[in-house]
């Protein structure tokens, strides 16, 4: 198997994709807006994908977190709150907070999983800071350790009630950032010691199935290299000081924070530690070279992989979706009727 995670061109496969796929046999893939249409036609990729691998478990994802960062929109689904919804009702009612989170989590699990989706990139952990670039901002689940990570506790929880497994992001943290790693790789002058604000929620959920790593630079850590990269920041930090266990995954590895083609990305950030590469954009030529370059997928990453699907409930009997939703609604009311 080859430890990445690839991106479709669009709303069916091609006739390319499938012969690469079938003989490349990636870790798994993930949806973007270019690939969603309808329930109907998004079932029936995710169907079409399982038939290729004949994996009925196979590591379909997609970045559906809420607010501005959502590939399943409206009409066809409904729109959920970004992270700081909850962040706002943790402020007058903490275990309501909680409760809403979960609530949320499990309803938008739900309409995830009636799709074949299996993973969803959520929640983040990112502790906010004032003064940092607002590619985090609204979607942080606030800016104090203990309440991110109970926040994102009920958040991984409520995805594997609706059959959904989650992905605590972006490893050591990103909420500090200045810049957006999407065009520019952000470096954090941060101490040692105050990283350990950021890396707090981290370790608190260490147990997450599934992680996934900043294209950040910590001068505290590697002056020379982007945390995806970094075998300090992969091994030091976030598997021995975290002590995270799960599925390690790269950020998008197109990102402009990072040098070189995509391929020798890819390359150094399973040689620094990373278990699996993200690559998202469907460019057949990218997809070949990080092929060509990466070794099969490590025993070790290949039970961590079983583990993390494995983690989500394959039945439930719990409420259902509009139950949910009225409860995330009511509670997130508290914040009109109690502020």
């Amino acid at each position: 198997m080859t430890p990445a995670i690839f991106g479709l061109s669009g709303t069916t496969l091609t006739d390319d994709e499938r012969a690469f796929f079938r003989e490349a046999d990636p870790v798994g893939y993930i949806l973007f807006g270019r690939n969603v249409a309808d329930r109907g036609q998004l079932r029936a990729l995710t169907d079409d994908l399982r038939a290729l691998h004949g994996r009925d478990r196979l590591l379909i994802s997609i970045d559906q977190e809420g607010g501005r960062v959502a590939r399943m929109k409206p009409p066809e689904w409904e729109a959920f709150p970004p992270g700081e919804a909850f962040a706002r009702l943790w402020q007058v009612a903490p275990a309501s907070a909680i409760e809403a989170a979960r609530a949320n989590a499990e309803a938008l699990a739900l309409d995830l999983a009636e799709v074949g989706v299996t993973v969803d990139y959520l929640p983040l952990l990112d502790v906010r800071q004032p003064g940092a670039h607002d590619v985090i901002g609204d979607r942080a689940l606030g800016n104090e350790p203990m309440q991110v990570a109970a926040l994102g506790r009920a958040t991984l929880d409520g995805l594997a009630r609706g059959g959904v497994t989650g992905c605590v992001k972006h490893m050591p943290g990103h909420g500090r950032a200045g810049a957006d790693s999407h065009k520019e790789l952000p470096t954090v002058d941060a101490s040692d010691a105050e990283l350990e604000t950021d890396i707090e929620p981290f370790r608190t959920l260490a147990s997450a199935p599934i992680g996934m790593t900043a294209h950040v630079r910590y001068l505290a850590w590697d002056a020379a290299n982007p945390g995806t990269t970094s075998p300090f920041v992969i091994n030091e930090i976030i598997r021995k000081r975290i002590g995270f266990t799960g599925l390690l995954l790269t950020d998008d590895i197109d990102m402009e924070a990072l040098d070189g083609t995509v391929p020798e990305r890819a390359e150094r950030a399973i040689a620094a530690g990373c278990d699996v590469v993200l690559n998202c954009w469907a460019k057949m030529d990218d997809m070949t070279g990080i092929v060509e370059r990466l070794p099969a997928l490590s025993s070790e990453a290949t039970d961590r992989l079983s583990a993390a699907l494995s983690s989500a409930q394959s039945s439930r009997s719990g409420p259902d979706r509009g139950h949910l939703i009225a409860k995330r609604d009511s509670l997130l009311d508290l914040t009109r009727n109690l502020a």
